[in-house]
């Protein structure tokens, strides 16, 4: 025995086998099959070549199964995954440049002697007549 304590997988660790994948999301196992060769819901694989799927592939499956049942084929819920992954990366982006501006604007409160914008000025250029 260790004394390490046991620490659950996390949601992306490809755990489940086919079976218990497909029953968790209401699928049949060919269909999951079908899905991974398509890249629809791509699983992990063992030495031997058997299929694992994580609880999130689980809920893409489901999520997969929901939109098929809507009625949008199987291009189209492609499309659809690609384009809430692109969503969930510009928001974790914009989260970012979120937190590098407010630490900017911290850094900025600060910092000492910064120049002051001037209000409004007036240039005036003055030749001589002639030239």
């Amino acid at each position: 025995m260790t004394d390490m304590p046991f620490t659950p997988p996390g949601p992306d660790a490809k755990v489940f086998v086919i079976s218990v994948a497909a029953e968790l999301s209401g699928l049949h196992p060919q269909t999951l099959r079908t899905y991974d060769r398509l890249g629809i819901v791509e699983a992990g694989r063992t030495g031997g070549g058997g299929r694992r799927y994580s609880l999130r592939d689980v809920e893409l499956l489901r999520t997969v199964a929901r939109l098929t049942a809507e009625g949008l084929g199987l291009e189209g819920v492609k499309r659809v995954i690609a384009l809430e992954n692109q969503v969930l990366a510009l928001q974790q982006k914009v989260a970012e440049l979120q937190s590098e501006l407010a630490a900017a604007h911290h850094a900025l409160g600060t910092v000492q002697n910064l120049p002051v914008l001037a209000q409004q000025t007036q240039l005036t250029v003055w030749r001589r007549p002639g030239r």
